[in-house]
This record gives structure tokens, sequence and C-alpha cells, in this order.
């Protein structure tokens, strides 16, 4: 009997060795999406857990949360600290007042956004990549608009972590107008102690302006909304948050205030007509940063951000992948 024992424990060691030995040889990159039960999807790096995409139908419309800061600080929150009627302020998350009349933004608007599919999830040394395809349906049901979401996660060059989004719309019919507004399509709910009136957070742009009065409806390549914190009480810790020079209406209008929020109006200086077979593409850079990143920093972030070029889904002709999406190769 102690011979089989020894002989038994032997096998199990060399067990032990090999399973050790395959799991060395597993490729695990630094940044990887995770599904998860409940329709919720995890963002990765190195181990742990960076950002969440919810997109259950017990939503009007999917989001992002929680959004934190490399120190680990929330950033966005649920929900409006004052205004219990804006509620439908989720974070991160896309929305338009007025598709063809119908109401994308408020809860009680009839419009819904909801998840069709996932496309394509890719892991990655310096990104984490996520493509999802939304429609856009009014109170009957039918769908006005298509949109595909292409959001990558990049833990950054030592500023602060990145979410980069690319946003596609596609009209189901001939033409949808997307009526004016200062609501939609990116938008920002920031931390209670982030923003202007209920904690210590500023509101500054990229044209050197200063507060909800100065910024509010008026053009900037970016704008941040930041101030100290727990984790950086001698600094600041926030958001920036980058419009592309690629898009239409560059550099856009935006929609600011002191509670804290913020988005880029696409549509808050006049309406825009989407036509089928002309599809309206988005880019969009979140910056969460701490320490005390400010204008000289910021337009470095930004400069790298246009250089960069935007992705495309497409189907696959690798194994037991339907879609993949990659970047478009640097024009020359």
């Amino acid at each position: 009997m102690k011979a089989l024992a020894t002989i038994v424990i032997g096998i199990l060691s060399v067990g032990v060795r090999l399973v050790s030995a395959q799991e060395s040889r597993i490729e695990r990159p630094a940044c990887r999406i995770v599904p998860l039960p409940g329709h919720r999807t995890a963002f990765v790096h190195r181990g742990k857990e960076v950002l969440r995409w919810h997109y259950g139908a017990e939503y009007p419309r999917p989001f992002f949360y929680p959004l934190r800061s490399a120190k680990g600080t929330l950033l966005t929150r649920m929900g409006h600290p004052g205004a219990p009627n804006h509620d439908h302020h989720r974070s991160v998350w896309f929305a338009h007042h007025k598709v063809a009349g119908v109401d994308f933004w408020g809860d009680l608007g009839k419009g819904r956004v909801k998840q069709k599919q996932w496309l394509a999830y890719e892991d990655g040394e310096s990104e984490a990549v996520m493509a999802v395809l939304l429609g856009w349906f009014d109170g009957a049901g039918r769908e006005l608009m298509e949109q595909e979401v292409v959001a990558a996660w990049r833990p950054g060059t030592g500023l602060g972590y990145e979410l980069e989004l690319q946003l596609t719309f596609r009209a189901i019919g001939d033409e949808l107008e997307l009526e004016k507004t200062n609501f939609g399509f990116l938008a920002v709910r920031m931390a209670k102690e982030l923003s202007g009136h209920f904690g210590n957070g500023a509101l500054s742009d990229s044209e050197g302006r200063k507060g909800e009065k100065a910024i509010f409806s008026q053009s900037a390549r970016w704008v941040d909304y930041s101030g100290p914190t727990a984790e950086v009480p001698d600094g600041r810790e926030g958001m920036a948050y980058f419009d592309h020079p690629g898009n239409p209406n560059y550099p856009a209008h935006w929609h600011v205030r002191e509670d804290g929020w913020m988005g880029a109006g696409f549509c808050l200086a006049k309406a825009f007509t989407l036509k089928r077979g002309s599809p309206l593409v988005l880019r969009y850079l979140l910056l969460s940063h701490s320490g005390n990143a400010g204008q000289p920093q910021f337009e470095a972030v930004a400069k790298h951000f246009a250089s960069r070029s935007g992705f495309v889904v497409s189907k696959s002709n690798r194994p037991h992948r339907q879609f993949e999406v990659g970047r478009k190769p640097q024009a020359k």
C-alpha cells in the first residue's frame, strides 16, 4: 500500500507540473474583454476589472459603469445628486433628445436603445476592444436607426486610462432627422465629489475658458472636468473628453453644467439628416486622469488621438469567429 501511495503521489505531481507548464504557455494579454452574467461585459487590465458595459433589457439604453481612475477613484455616477427626474443619467451612455420626433433621452420618452448583438471581443497588450450592435426603436418597436459601437479601453501612456469610442449610425429608412438639441450623443455624468456645485470639481476647455457660463454652447476641441479627490487631495483627478478632428461639426459645441454633467452636443448648433447608405461616424476619447494634468498634457493626448486610425468591423476568416474588429491601416 505504501508503494502504491508513492506511485499515486508521483503521478499527481507530474500532472500538476504538466498543468503548470501548460498554463505558463497560455497567452494572457494585459488588456482583456470578459463577458459576465446578467448582460454585462467587463474590461480587465492585468487581472483587475477597470470598466463594465451594461446592456440588460431592464434599462432604456446601455451604459458604462463604473469608470475609475488609475488610483481607483470612481469618476462617474448613476443619476443626478439632487434631481430624481434625472435617473436617466447613467454614468457614460449614448442618447439623443429627438430622432424623427421620438425622445431617446429621458426614461419617460418612448425611444429605447437595445443591444442587438455583440460582434467581436479582442484582447491585446495595449488595448482591449469590444464591438457591439445597437438598435434605436420607437414606441411601437420600429427600428429607426442602427448604431455600431467600438469601445477600446487603453491603459494610456502614464497620464491616465483611456476609453476610445467610435460610433457609427445608420438610418434604417431612406433618411432620418436628428433634430437640433443640446442632448446627444455621448453623455457623461461625473461623480458627485467632482461636480462644480456638489463637490470640488471645475470645468475647463481647450480654448482656456473656465466654468459653465463660459463654456456652455461654445466650440472646443476638448473639455475637462476635474478636481481634488481623496486619493489626490493636493492635485486633481477627473475626465477629459476629446472630440476627434475627423468628426462632422468639429470642434464640437459643448453642453456642460456645474452640477457635474458634460456632453459634446453634435446637434447643438443645427440638425443633421442621416441618409441611407451614408453612415455618420463619430469618434471620441475619454481620458481618466490623476495628478496635475493641464493644457500641455491634454494637447498632447489630443494630438495622439487625432493621429490614431479608426476601427473597422468585418466578417472574419479566422476559425471559430464570425466577426473581428481592428484598426484601419495608417494612411501613407
